[in-house]
Parts: C-alpha cells; sequence; structure tokens
C-alpha cells in the first residue's frame, strides 16, 4: 500500500491522491492513519476472544477409505495487538503420533469491512471467506463441484465444528466433525515474544 501510494504521489501528485481519497470504500476508515486502522480491527477481533485457549477432543473425517478419527488439539491466541488471531490444530492419531497439522490466520479488513481466513495444511494454502455468527463463525472451501462449509459452535467450554459438502442441487453431506472441551488458557503465541532489539 505505503510502495503504490509512494509511486502515485510521485507521478501526479495532487490529483492521484484525490482519486485515492475518493476510491476508499464507504463505511471505512475516514483515514488512512496506521493507528485507527489497527484499533478497527482490533475491535473487531474481540468478536473472535471466545476462541482464545487450548482445546482438545474426538474429530473424525470421512474418506473414501472410511472414517479416519483423530485426538483434535487446538491452541490459538491473538498477536500483533489483538489484530489476527492465529490457530494451530494437530490431529493425533494412537494419541503420540500426528497425522494432522494445520495453521491458520484471521484477520479483519476495515475497507472491506469483512473478516477472511489464510490456512496451510497438508502442502495447500489459501484464503476464504470467513464470518463471525453469534457464538461461533462459519468459513468455507472449494472442493470438487461444490464446496465444504464448515460451522463452529463454540461455549464457554465446548467447541463442536462440522463440516459438509455441499453441491448445488443436492442436500449437504457430513464429512468432518469435531467436538472439543477447553482445557485452559493459553499464552501462545505471546509467549517467547520479542522484548528487546
Amino acid at each position: 500500500m505505503q510502495v503504490r501510494l509512494l509511486i502515485a504521489l510521485g507521478s501526479g501528485a495532487l490529483p492521484a491522491a484525490v482519486a485515492l481519497a475518493q476510491s476508499q470504500p464507504a463505511g471505512a476508515p475516514p483515514s488512512r492513519d496506521p493507528a485507527a486502522i489497527t484499533r478497527a480491527q482490533a475491535q473487531a477481533m474481540e468478536k473472535l476472544k471466545f476462541m482464545n485457549g487450548e482445546w482438545r477432543g474426538p474429530a473424525v473425517t470421512q474418506t473414501a477409505q472410511g472414517p479416519r478419527r483423530v485426538m483434535q488439539a487446538e491452541r490459538i491466541g491473538p498477536m500483533l495487538g489483538g489484530t489476527i488471531k492465529v490457530i494451530e490444530g494437530r490431529g493425533f492419531v494412537d494419541g503420540r503420533n500426528v497425522g494432522f497439522n494445520a495453521f491458520g490466520v484471521v484477520s479483519y479488513d476495515v475497507f472491506r469491512q469483512a473478516y477472511e481466513f489464510r490456512t496451510y495444511a497438508q502442502g495447500y494454502a489459501g484464503t476464504f471467506p470467513f464470518e463471525a455468527t453469534p457464538n461461533g463463525y462459519v468459513w468455507s472451501t472449494p472442493a470438487a463441484g461444490g464446496k465444504v462449509r464448515y460451522t463452529a459452535t463454540i461455549t464457554a467450554d465446548s467447541w463442536n465444528e462440522v463440516g459438509d459438502l455441499v453441491v448445488e442441487g443436492q442436500p449437504p453431506v457430513r464429512i468432518f466433525e469435531m467436538n472439543l472441551k477447553r482445557i485452559g488458557d493459553s499464552d501462545w503465541p505471546e509467549a517467547g515474544a520479542l522484548t528487546s532489539g
């Protein structure tokens, strides 16, 4: 953003700056002041603070070879002054071997007024729409012929998440479910953060 702004100002100064200001989305912060932007991001991320902590419980994924069961562990916490939320998930097979490992970042774009979810798992990465709901969230990822829609319902001590394969013209098919219990607070990822230069 700063590089594009500097190029615009260097090659047309006032007209470019006016055009940039006029292109600002409706409902966006009144300025591009980083302090105002980060305050708005942190405020939006407060809606997801119920996710923070460590969680454990069974999860099952329906595969072509049959159900694949793991003991799922999730740890979630804020970074960058609460403007993003980081998530690590590990699925343990036989109680000790990691059969699934994923990492994600939830963020909020104040100019689009929308959340997004950046995920990394099984050699793939992608950025997907993410909707905060009153008691959880919904997000989806493309799948063959449709999409997989994940819906989470979270209370103070429980987290249920289901994944449904949704293909137009067909009823949804449940392909994933996990039921986690809250183990407690977590100081991750802030523990061990840099404190001096």
